[in-house]
This record gives C-alpha cells, structure tokens and sequence, in this order.
C-alpha cells in the first residue's frame, strides 16, 4: 500500500497529525486517545497497515 494512500484513509477516520519524527510521522486519534507512528517508506506493507489501523481503533484499509 502507498503510503499517501494510507495516510488519506486515517484521515478520513477523523486521526490528526500529532508531529513529524525524523523518521516517522505520528497520528492521534481524538475519539480513543491512540497514537500510532507510520514510517516514512514510499510502500507499507498490508500488515503494518492493518496494525496501523488497529492501533488507533479505525476500521482497516
């Protein structure tokens, strides 16, 4: 998976950018209070995807 197109789909799911790592971008979800960190590959593997999607408590890709 792209790692724009993950990125359009938290944020279709209400998550918010919380900061910008040297390495990782980190997204909030207000509704559960979860934080999760996305790398900063141009591709992300399905299943990190799907743990991304987990974590923050939005339904998956």
């Amino acid at each position: 998976m792209k790692r724009r197109t993950l990125l359009r789909h938290l944020e279709r799911n209400a998550c918010k950018l919380l900061r910008e790592g040297p390495r990782h971008t980190v997204y909030y979800n207000p509704s559960s209070r979860k934080t999760s960190t996305i790398p900063r590959h141009s591709e992300i593997v399905d299943t990190l995807a799907k743990k991304i999607c987990k974590d923050l408590d939005i339904p998956g890709p």
